[in-house]
């Protein structure tokens, strides 16, 4: 792209800024003294910025001349005035927004360079908050979408309620009707699984992965707890029904296996292997659009799981947790594709049958950020039996509280629905369906 006239971006600004309180108001966060080449223009600025908090108004000339207490300032603002007649005043929105946010970014990325260049010079340079501070400054956004006219766009509304949702199936009944239909195709929805250590939830994660493969859609499996290869093995066994022990023994038929699955029009599996704690939101987010760019289209992400991944921001579990749970759902907007994890329960959650929210383990932020929880449990005989059970702790898509005993094959790692086995479901669901009769 061609270089912008900065000198003049900065002009706009001060005259947008005096004239649109909504333009104003959208840049007003991302706006710091220091993007101004001119000192006097960043305090004129900050004059503004200053009194539009205060006042909640855009001041008039009149009123900014008021704070101009020097005659430097008064002589830049008169300047400044004198330029606006230079400006087009029938600006389109669009370029504004786009120059402006452009404008943003390259000031931001260039301070940080010289924050960065001084600390390294100090011999103070933490990488972790320079990576934060660059991830900031490129993210800058001027959303100028209104949103939804509900009355004036009732029609979009209306097309919207007989509209029949995309989803992909889990290949498990009770999870579908869950779901209604299963994870949406669309995006825009985080699917947690939630369990104690060794539970099973890599097993939920690599079946959800394969059942949607089977349907000729196209997955990355993110693992950041065990190798590609282990990751392939269990999925192997999962997709041949040939015992993981059995596998090397048996290399003809799971080749034989693999390929009819393959012509029965079986998506692509992609499986990622990153070391715990190392990849950021962001960096994810690269790595998933350079797999977009080369022209594969990912129908779903699973991501084995949302605790290990890396956040440079928050001093403490749950800041840390929250932000990754939001910047991995906002992914699910970006990519238009469900995106499938797991987390960890805390101690108060090991042994319980259909484990609540509360005893979501590290961050209750992650809770509150995902569209979906479904807990994974055993009772005490449930192992001895085959059986793993499935709870819904939190559904925005349909009621909570049931639960589903689901057959898990520990030698193939193969998990199918047990309508054969009780169910369990909490007390909201129990005087729900008493008071409905």
């Amino acid at each position: 792209m061609s270089k912008l006239d900065l000198d003049h971006i900065e002009t706009i600004i001060i005259y947008k800024s005096l004239t649109d309180a909504g333009y104003l108001a959208s840049i007003v966060d991302h706006v710091k003294p220091e993007f101004f080449k001119t000192k006097s223009i960043a305090t004129i600025f900050t004059i503004i910025k200053e009194f539009n908090e205060s006042r909640k108004k855009v001041p008039t000339i009149t009123e900014i001349k008021s704070y101009l207490i020097t005659d430097d300032l008064k002589a830049t603002f008169k300047n400044l005035v004198q330029s606006f007649s230079d400006i087009d005043k029938d600006l389109d929105r669009d370029e504004l927004y786009a120059n402006t946010e452009r404008f943003l970014k390259e000031k931001a990325v260039y301070h940080t360079m010289l924050s960065i260049a001084e600390d390294v010079a100090k011999g103070t340079v933490d990488t972790a908050t320079a990576l934060d501070k660059f991830e900031k400054s490129c993210n800058i956004s001027l959303v100028t979408d209104m949103g939804l006219d509900f009355f004036g766009d009732i029609g979009t509304v209306i097309d919207d309620l007989n509209a029949v949702n995309k989803c992909i199936p889990s290949s498990w009944a009770w999870l579908d009707e869950a779901l209604n239909g299963g994870f949406l195709e669309g995006g825009r929805a985080l699917y947690v699984f939630a369990g104690e250590t060794n539970i099973g939830k890599s097993i939920f994660l690599g079946n959800i992965a394969t059942n949607m493969v089977k349907q000729g859609k196209n997955v990355l499996l993110i693992t950041l707890e065990m190798s590609e290869l282990l990751y392939a093995r269990r999925l192997c066994s999962n997709l041949s029904m040939i015992p993981i022990r059995d596998l090397a023994t048996n290399v003809y038929t799971l080749k034989q296996a693999l390929g009819e699955e393959q012509q029965r029009g079986a998506g692509k599996l992609f499986i990622k292997e990153f070391p715990p704690s190392t990849i950021t939101p962001n960096q994810l987010s690269a790595f998933i659009k350079k797999i977009c760019d080369s022209g594969i289209k990912i129908d779903a992400v699973v991501l084995d799981y949302l605790n290990l991944v890396h956040s440079p921001i928050g001093s403490n579990s749950y800041e840390r947790i929250k932000n990754v749970s939001e910047q991995v759902r906002a992914m699910s907007y970006g990519f238009n594709c469900p995106f499938i994890s797991a987390t960890q329960l805390n101690r108060s959650g090991f042994g319980h049958s259909n484990p609540e929210l509360s005893t979501i383990s590290e961050s209750v932020g992650l809770a509150s950020t995902a569209d979906v929880i479904v807990s994974i449990f055993q009772n005490e005989e449930d192992r001895e039996i085959g059986v793993i059970r499935l709870g819904m702790m939190k559904n925005r898509y349909g009621m909570r509280g049931h639960s589903q005993a689901m057959h898990i094959d520990y030698n193939t790692l193969t998990i199918t629905q047990a309508d054969d086995i009780d169910n369990f479901e909490d007390d909201t669901v129990k005087s729900l369906a008493a008071f409905t009769g």
